[in-house]
């Protein structure tokens, strides 16, 4: 699922000592992603990491994340409104259960910064639908062979769906499926055409460089 100048979940020169105790946890094309990012990217429900996952998986989806925000730089998609921005950052605080302030504190972003990252969700929403739209268009024989290979969707009460019924259901599930795997394309390209580096996580009580 952020930006080229700051760092990217914002701990920028206001942190001040705090900084010092951060690791850079990745660098993409130069640019320098925290441990503290990642933190900060999990907590705000900015990047999607299954329960229980492992750091590196969050790593990674911030990686993938400032690769779109690189592309976004690029062809710059519709601002979002301030009224669209302040939505934004409601859903966000919404995520966090409550934890908002002391998710800000803990990895020292602002109000400023928390409404960037809002700014971003959208022109990354923003951009994808521009490039890949928001709707696929399907033939009917692809709508009726997600209905068949996923009949657990179309199933109510035990009984499945007749076809004429779930037409409209499976049209949108087979649509969104399409359109994931071609984003998921779109970042394999991505991440083959830049240069991405992931250093070692220590073992635990190890010793960690600055």
């Amino acid at each position: 699922m952020y930006l080229v100048v700051a760092t990217l979940m914002g701990c920028g020169p206001s942190l001040g000592a705090q900084q010092l105790l951060d690791r850079v946890a990745a660098r993409v094309n130069g640019f320098a992603i925290t441990l503290s990012d990642v933190t900060a990217a999990v907590a705000l429900g900015l990047v999607e990491v299954p329960e229980g996952a492992a750091e590196q998986t969050a790593v990674e989806r911030l990686v993938d994340r400032q690769l779109v925000l690189a592309e976004v730089a690029r062809f710059a998609p519709p601002e979002p409104s301030p009224a669209a921005v302040a939505r934004e950052v409601a859903a966000i605080s919404e995520r966090t259960g409550g934890r908002l302030a002391a998710v800000m504190e803990s990895t020292g972003l602002d109000d400023a910064r928390l409404r960037e990252m809002a700014r971003d969700n959208l022109r990354i929403a923003a951009y994808l639908d521009q490039r890949f739209g928001s709707a696929v268009q399907l033939a009917e024989e692809e709508v009726l062979q997600y209905y068949r290979m996923h009949p657990e969707e179309f199933t109510r009460g035990g009984r499945l769906m007749p076809f004429v019924d779930a037409d409209d259901l499976a049209r949108e599930r087979a649509g969104a499926e399409r359109r994931a795997a071609t984003i998921a394309q779109w970042m394999r390209d991505l991440r083959g055409r830049a240069d991405i580096v992931i250093p070692r996580t220590p073992p635990p009580g190890a010793p960690r460089a600055y």
